[in-house]
């Protein structure tokens, strides 16, 4: 099979042939169709975050296929099924958040891409019990920003618990912000959409964004305080001046969801309003199981869209290079 492989940090991915992998029990067997590309995936590349992978290993955790072989054990799942594999490759199953229904934050878990190979291959191994059935018309290149981008996105504000009526600020309107903004139209959230370039700006118009700030030319804070302020903002744009300036666009007893982290990232709460406008400030990391599900259903349903652009395996490193400079209006998928 063919794959992109972190060979070191910080350098091009190398395109190598490598025999295909067998499942271990428990493990399912996938013919890759289609794995998006998340900005995850580049800073994995990059050895950019403090908990960092070990090369050599092949990024991606969009990665949507075909159950070509089963492990021992595995009935759940058929031959010839379309599955999703998200980041959440792994978790214990046993453990406080496991059973009470936060398994994204098992300390045991492993993720897809990160600590065991990933979507970048023609074929890959899965965990069973984390490969999630993709539902029959989902096309798979709009399967695989779902697995991440979607997932992640609608965790977040489910996580904020939007209400309809509420003002849902959008800070960074790519990959993950064109779904997030959909998902609040749906949740009947008045939605402002945060950019600074015209193609972003224009697809979150498009994507019915009641509210556009284009921020090289209005201050997204006071745009929002304009209006009342946001009741909850999304950190999605891979930039600390932005994290702060949605915090600073809340309304009293708002909230800022961090979702994106920047390499290095900090960010600077004053306490003072903090306490005096009881604003909070929360992390989101991906979904569960049946986040992933939710979302495929509401795909399935004709409630979303998905914007995407297709790349080969063989331009990965101008891929990344294209997102790393914001040149993508959503997302890129590599066809397999």
């Amino acid at each position: 099979m063919k794959a992109a492989v972190v060979r070191a940090f910080g350098q091009p991915l190398v395109i190598e042939e490598r025999p295909d992998p067998e499942p271990g029990p428990g493990q399912v067997l996938i013919r890759v169709e289609a794995s998006g590309l998340c900005h995850t995936d580049i800073h994995a590349a990059g050895g950019d975050w403090p908990v960092k992978p070990t090369p050599p290993f092949v990024p991606g955790h969009e990665g949507v296929g075909i159950v070509e072989q089963l492990g021992d054990g595995v009935t759940w799942l058929a031959v010839g099924q379309r599955v999703a594999v998200p980041w959440l490759g792994h978790a214990c199953g046993r453990c406080e958040h496991c059973l009470s229904g936060w398994e994204t934050l098992c300390e045991e878990q492993r993720n897809t891409g990160y600590g065991v190979d990933g979507g970048y291959a023609q074929k890959m191994i899965a965990s069973a019990e984390f490969a999630q059935p993709v539902p029959d018309g989902i096309d798979p290149r709009e399967a695989a920003p779902l697995t991440c981008a979607g997932v992640t996105t609608y965790k977040a504000l489910k996580v904020a618990g939007v209400r309809p009526s509420q003002l849902v600020a959008i800070s960074g309107v790519g990959g993950l912000g064109h779904l997030a903004l959909q998902y609040a139209k749906i949740a009947g959230a008045t939605v402002a959409a945060i950019d600074i370039t015209d193609d972003k700006l224009a697809l979150a118009k498009e994507l019915g964004a009641d509210i556009v700030i284009d921020a090289r030319v209005q201050d997204p804070a006071e745009v929002l305080l304009r209006h009342g302020g946001a009741n909850i903002a999304l950190a999605l744009a891979v930039n600390e001046d932005a994290f702060a300036t949605a915090y600073a666009g809340l309304r009293r007893g708002g909230k800022l969801v961090l979702v994106a982290m920047p390499a290095h990232g900090t960010l600077r709460v004053p306490i003072f309003e903090t306490v005096l406008n009881g604003t909070s400030v929360l992390g989101s990391i991906v979904g569960t199981r049946q986040d992933l599900a939710e979302v495929f259903e509401l795909h399935a349903a004709g409630r979303t869209r998905v914007i995407y652009e297709t790349r080969s395996l063989e331009a990965v490193n101008e891929a990344m290079a294209e997102v790393s400079r914001g040149e993508v209006a959503a997302r890129l998928v590599f066809d397999m």
